[in-house]
């Protein structure tokens, strides 16, 4: 019998959403071969949710719950979580519920789990509160206790305790909502900032994470500290003449902004209009009492998030080095600290979109000090993990400063378990893999509850099975199918594709049948330089990281001192064979490595053949199209072109040239406004991932579009980028063309949506090929174009699967089988293989017509934990891992048929 690990993640705090794409990474990543996975959500309103195995593919907790048609109509597509509903009854809230999962009472979960894995963060979820429950119904659990996860959550009470166990700190103070909410006036506290803070200083919410809540104030400004204590409290004040600037679509995103959890104060809130106070659930409500109090007149309102915030924290502004440190137990029971990350920035907050979405931060690691800082760092990490009475693990951030001083302020009981997060990234540097980090995580935790529960038959009896079978694990010697995983490439899309290859890579290597490889490419399209990388690389925070690493390669003495000291970890749970350090590999000696390949990239190179011919020459099977498809379907005009002339609806669209551009502006732009009229969609010709897709709405935004994609130079125009809102660190490639499309819009449609569907291909007995095609997503956008947040940061976005065609089932049902019809035929004719997803418009009429419009055909799609085809083919019966596995077996298949028929 294997161990049932109860997965608890979700909640109801401001970082769900993060708690929700940890816990879908631990599902996926517990070994197969000693675990058995339960997934247990708790839902908005605290109820505990046995969730049905597909809900935990889905990309944010909003694409499930509430369910679809339990949402109320909401003309400006507002998106919102379960308490938006209203206050619901028990019975009401078990009715949501039955469409996901089963409610369980928490006295049923020791007859469903052996042990829970927390994953939940934030109030309820790292100060103790869940920690009790499974402590008092005797069910072991992961990470720190009762006492030392209410201490982990509070930052204010952190500070004293640090304070007085004479941890260096910057100057501070708390302050309590109500002394905030019944001052009268923000002078004396400016004073009090003024005289025992100073400017630069940080203002921040004491039981938040995920930089929730958070400001950094670089001046002396009395407006922007109130400001920023307001948003620490979550409460906003609007003013008349602030409200009444804005136009409609700038009031939506407004709205957007300061309903979302993460970014703004929530909801539901409170709303206070001079004596009166009305609770407010939804954003579409909230819309209609603005306009309405500030057209009768109303000066001000204030608005407060019901999820509020006791107590903040103002500090001084630390000029130094910020980092973030894994603290683990090793074999002896002795804290060790693992190798400090920096994270690289400037004085911008290291926020929830730099933290989470692949390539916007770097993060280096170990952080690039002298050898005696790094060490004085882990020393103090160490000494705060007792001090603070931690168990198994803990995430302690800090600064450091020029003279060596280290600040810690910041510690956390539970981490992210994101798949690129600190977590898992320092235990990828003693050797760790995240699935066998995991196993750690687990087989350490019930070490500590044996002493926390006074446990002395039930936890040594399981923690002995566990070591059994860990080490029959490591004696087996049964053959795995080894798979080489290629990540990175050179495009704009080198993130993202170290993001999908990570993901297929986890999911591989906590299989029972796979052996998972990562290779990671780099070069150019002349060059393909490929290297054979160990875990630690593979974890770095983005493309450009792994590539400075593999060049660069070498062992930082810290890390060999870490290795050593957690060397009683790495053998347990580690093959003899690790590899240590990247190997280069030419095509002929990867075919010697592996049996199959997983080409996980995007763009050039992978997407246009260049990889699939290599490995044709050297006879590995591989996934995905062939050669002659994969050339066709990367360039989306091409590929539209050969559509339309089979009678397929596409957008009006041209290629557009540097030649011209270069030779007259003037008339470059001239030609295209006679061809096209504003707005228009302009976009790369071969790049995917929403890189560089704008919607141009002027003559500015066209020439600032044409300089930047036309440019000579790496480094991006300011002034174009300014004109085009470009945000922070946004990838722009440079191309020798662009495309030009007419923009879809309804028309005369009585519905409109924009969907994308995945499918996947079987081989029969024969060699005959089949399409299967899956439900399609419904892809909603806050913006112009769906960005690459939405697309691929968890909790951003919402993808609604299976698409809304229609409201009556039987109907819905006839659209979808007529969409993917079209969708399978373009499929055919493209010559697609192996798996694909295609994106379009879909118009219908009053009279039941369907008009398909197709946008474009992705032979390799991004297959990121939280991207849309998981959710599809969940719906088709297939967890990620199985889908993985049938591409893979498709390619393997497809390889022995024409060996056989060569034969």
């Amino acid at each position: 019998m294997k161990l049932k690990i109860g997965i608890v993640f979700g909640g109801f705090s401001r970082e769900r959403e993060i708690s929700f794409a940890g816990g879908r990474t631990v599902y996926d990543n517990l070994n197969k071969s000693l675990f058995e996975a339960v997934p247990i959500f708790v839902d908005s309103f605290g109820n505990f949710v046995l969730l049905n195995w597909e809900n935990v593919y889905k990309g944010s907790i909003r694409d499930f719950y509430p369910p679809v048609d339990s949402l109320p109509a909401s003309p400006n597509d507002f998106q919102v979580y379960a308490e938006s509903l209203g206050k619901l009854t028990l019975p009401e809230q078990e009715n949501l519920i039955n469409s996901l999962g089963k409610r369980i009472s928490p006295d049923q979960l020791s007859g469903i789990i052996d042990f829970a894995f927390l994953c939940l963060h934030g109030p309820f979820g790292e100060d103790g509160r869940i920690q009790g429950c499974p402590e008092f119904l005797g069910i072991p659990y992961s990470g720190s206790g009762i006492f030392s996860s209410a201490i982990g959550i509070n930052k204010a009470i952190q500070k004293h305790l640090m304070q007085q166990a004479g941890f260096p700190s910057p100057a501070f103070f708390t302050m309590k909502r109500t002394e905030w909410i019944n001052t009268n006036s923000t002078d004396q506290i400016f004073r009090k900032v003024q005289d025992e803070i100073g400017f630069p200083c940080v203002v921040k919410s004491a039981n938040q994470g995920s930089s929730i809540g958070v400001s950094i104030l670089p001046e002396t400004d009395q407006g922007k500290l109130s400001a920023a204590l307001d948003q620490a409290f979550f409460i906003r004040k609007i003013s008349a003449q602030e409200w009444n600037k804005l136009d409609a679509p700038k009031q939506l995103e407004f709205l957007r902004i300061l309903t979302d959890i993460r970014t703004g104060i929530g909801i539901p809130l409170a709303l206070r209009n001079q004596n009166s106070v009305e609770i407010i659930y939804h954003p579409e409500i909230l819309l209609q009492k603005l306009k309405t109090f500030f057209a009768s007149g109303s000066r001000e309102i204030q608005l407060e998030s019901l999820d509020a915030e006791s107590e903040v924290v103002i500090e001084a502004f630390i000029e130094g080095k910020e980092f973030s440190c894994i603290v683990i137990r090793n074999e002896n029971g002795l804290p060790v600290a693992l190798p400090p990350t920096e994270i690289r920035k400037g004085k911008e907050l290291f926020d929830y979109r730099s933290k989470y979405l692949p390539g916007l931060s770097r993060k280096i690691t170990p952080i690039n000090l002298p050898y005696e800082h790094i060490q004085a760092i882990r020393k103090e990490c160490e000494r705060l993990f007792l001090s603070l009475q931690f168990n198994v693990y803990a995430r302690i951030d800090g600064f450091i400063n020029d003279a060596g001083k280290v600040f810690l302020n910041d510690p956390n009981t539970t981490s992210g378990m994101m798949p690129s997060s600190f977590f898992f990234h320092q235990a990828a540097e003693i050797g760790l893999n995240p699935s066998q980090f995991l196993t750690y995580i687990i087989r350490t935790s019930l070490l500590e509850r044996q002493e926390d529960m006074k446990s002395v038959v039930e936890l040594p009896a399981m923690l002995s099975k566990l070591d059994a079978d860990i080490h029959a694990l490591k004696i087996a010697g049964r053959k795995k199918i080894r798979a080489a995983v290629i990540m990175g490439g050179y495009s704009s899309e080198r993130h993202i594709s170290v993001e999908s290859g990570r993901n297929i890579y986890e999911k591989l290597s906590s299989s029972e049948k796979y052996e998972a490889i990562p290779v990671f490419l780099t070069g150019n399209s002349e060059d393909h330089q490929m290297f054979q990388i160990p875990v630690n690389l593979m974890l770095k925070d983005n493309a450009d990281d792994i590539r400075e690493k593999v060049m660069h390669f070498h062992v930082h003495e810290v890390i060999r001192e870490i290795m050593d000291l957690c060397d009683g970890i790495t053998k347990k749970y580690t093959d003899d064979d690790n590899v240590l350090q990247p190997r280069p590999l030419s095509y002929p000696a990867l075919a010697e490595i592996c049996d199959v390949v997983f080409i996980a990239l995007h763009g050039r190179p992978g997407e246009d053949g260049e990889v699939q011919r290599h490995l044709e020459s050297i006879g590995l099977p591989y996934n995905g199209s062939g050669v002659s498809s994969s050339r066709l379907t990367i360039n989306k005009y091409e590929t539209n072109e050969i559509l339309h002339q089979n009678g397929f609806s596409i957008a009006r669209h041209a290629l557009v040239n540097i030649a011209d551009w270069n030779l007259d502006k003037n008339s470059f732009v001239k030609n295209i406004l006679q061809r096209f009229s504003f707005p228009f969609i302009a976009k790369p010709v071969d790049d995917g991932c929403s890189s560089a897709v704008k919607k141009i709405r002027n003559e500015s935004e066209l020439t600032a579009f044409a300089d930047l994609i036309f440019r000579q130079q790496e480094e991006l125009i300011a002034a174009d980028a300014s004109v085009l809102q470009l945000k922070m660190k946004e990838e722009f490639p440079r191309k020798q063309q662009f495309l030009i499309e007419e923009l879809i819009e309804k028309k005369n449609a009585v519905h409109f949506l924009e969907i994308t569907e995945g499918m996947l291909t079987h081989l029969n007995d024969k060699g005959e090929r089949r399409y299967e095609l899956f439900e399609a997503s419904e892809a909603l956008s806050e913006g112009d174009v769906l960005s690459l947040e939405e697309k691929f940061l968890a909790g951003e976005g919402q993808n609604i699967t299976p698409a809304r065609y229609a409201k009556d089932p039987t109907e819905r049902s006839r659209i979808s089988r007529e969409v993917s019809a079209q969708l399978k035929r373009a499929a055919e004719i493209l010559n697609i293989e192996g798996y694909a997803r295609i994106d379009a418009f879909v118009r219908i009429f009053a009279d039941g017509k369907v008009e398909v419009i197709f946008i474009e055909v992705n032979s390799l799609p991004g297959m990121t934990p939280a991207t849309c085809i998981f959710h599809q083919s969940a719906i088709a019966g297939y967890k990620p891992y199985e889908f993985i596995d049938g591409i893979l077996e498709y390619g393997m298949q497809k390889k022995k048929n024409l060996i056989v028929s060569t034969d």
